[in-house]
């Protein structure tokens, strides 16, 4: 079973919490510097563990107009810009087989989307990129039948993963975080994470676009911390309503800090 591992600089899963932060989507270069360039000055101010994530495209969106990105050439682009100029390590995710030797190029972390969380071929091209490899749960997932997802990546000999809990479907347009699953989760051998602002969502909420509780950001992050998480995940961009991918669930960039002083109040990283 893997267990507690290191990349580059950041050790996940050895009691030290990991923070894994930034826009949903990348938007612009200018607008993706503005968000780095704040979680890198709040890095250093808290001595976090801190990976910059952005995604190049949005595989899954509600609607056919739906912004989706600017594409993985020049997402990765400005991914591998943010890397150099803030000296952030970097997490995306990968919808296809096709994406991982490309982004694998650029990124330290590589993340498998909550709704593909089952597909075995792009499973193992991750985990035989070498990378390390947060999982999304399924909102469609048991908490212990997240085993077998790992095993994929673990038949490539690649002991870096991560499960990440996202929230879990629950009637018509609305998650439920099970706080059962962290601890489940953790039973299974892997270091676990909270995704803060996804479990928020309200998927499909909006008619053409996901809907969300914003304010329940920090209570159920906190909850999570307690529970014994090893690092969060959240969503933040500097004015969330005019975000062109999950408006209602980002963390506005100005309420981070507070954010983080409330988690870090609960953790040995005070």
């Amino acid at each position: 079973m893997a267990g507690s591992f290191k990349t580059g600089a950041i050790s996940v899963g050895n009691g030290q919490m990991i923070f894994i932060a930034g826009p949903c989507v990348i938007e612009s270069e200018e607008s993706t510097f503005k968000v780095a360039e704040k979680l890198a000055k709040l890095k250093e101010k808290h001595t976090l563990q801190l990976v910059f994530k952005s995604s190049y495209l949005k595989a899954n969106r509600t609607a056919i107009d739906s912004y989706t990105g600017p594409g993985i050439d020049k997402g990765l682009d400005i991914l591998r810009k943010v890397k150099d100029k803030f000296g952030l390590p970097i997490l995306t995710d990968v919808h296809s087989v096709a994406d991982v030797a490309h982004a694998a190029d650029v990124a330290d972390f590589l993340q498998i989307p909550a709704f593909l969380c089952r597909q075995t071929d792009l499973a193992v091209a991750v985990g035989k990129s070498g990378k390390a490899v947060n999982i999304k749960k399924g909102q469609f997932m048991a908490p212990e039948d997240m085993a077998n997802i790992a095993r994929k990546i673990e038949s490539t000999g690649n002991n870096k993963i991560m499960l990440t809990e996202r929230g879990t479907s629950f009637g018509y347009h609305n998650l439920v975080v099970d706080f059962r699953s962290f601890v489940i989760m953790r039973k299974l051998g892997y270091p676990v994470i909270y995704d803060a602002t996804h479990s928020v969502q309200i998927p499909g909420g909006l008619g053409n676009a996901s809907g969300g509780n914003p304010e329940f950001i920090i209570p159920l992050a906190k909850a999570a911390v307690a529970c014994g998480v090893d690092g969060l995940f959240f969503e933040t961009h500097p004015e969330p309503s005019q975000a062109l991918c999950d408006a209602d669930c980002q963390l506005p960039l100005a309420q981070v800090e507070m954010f983080l002083r409330a988690v870090l109040s609960l953790t040995d990283n005070s």
